[in-house]
């Protein structure tokens, strides 16, 4: 089954908007269609940034503690313990990289790809999430 590490900036954009990929893609979880991989750094991102934006949803902040929690629950749990840091422009996209690569993952799902710019050496693709479950047949 597909490895993938989600990017905060989807995990955001599924939370605003429930028509799109990134939403579906969040209601996969868990569903047998690929593995998500997650830490606790990630996590944490997740949550910092998704209270920053709740405003722009209609969620309480309960229920994106219910969210983050069946994330969590659903999802391969990683202890990060190498950092070789940094190895792109931004940390934590850097964190998110790590994570796919202890993980063995084979996309990161972002809508910054070009962020994630020279990481093919590790065997990784970073892909939009409708590119992602397109190419799975998933949508």
């Amino acid at each position: 089954m597909s490895q993938i590490v989600i990017d905060t900036n989807v995990f955001v954009s599924a939370l605003k908007n429930n028509t799109g990929a990134s939403w579906y893609l969040i209601r996969l979880i868990g569903k047998n269609k690929f593995e998500t991989n997650i830490s606790v750094p990630l996590m944490l991102e997740y949550e910092a940034v998704a209270r920053r934006f709740l405003d722009q949803t209609n969620l309480t902040i309960s229920d994106l503690d219910d969210i983050l929690d069946y994330i969590c629950s659903a999802s391969n749990k990683h202890r990060i313990t190498y950092l070789w840091r940094p190895f792109l422009k931004d940390p934590k996209d850097d964190l998110v990289l790590e994570l796919a690569v202890k993980s063995r993952s084979a996309n990161i799902l972002t809508f910054n790809r070009k962020d994630f710019y020279n990481i093919s050496q590790f065997g990784i693709t970073a892909v939009t999430p409708w590119e992602f479950l397109k190419d799975r047949r998933l949508l």
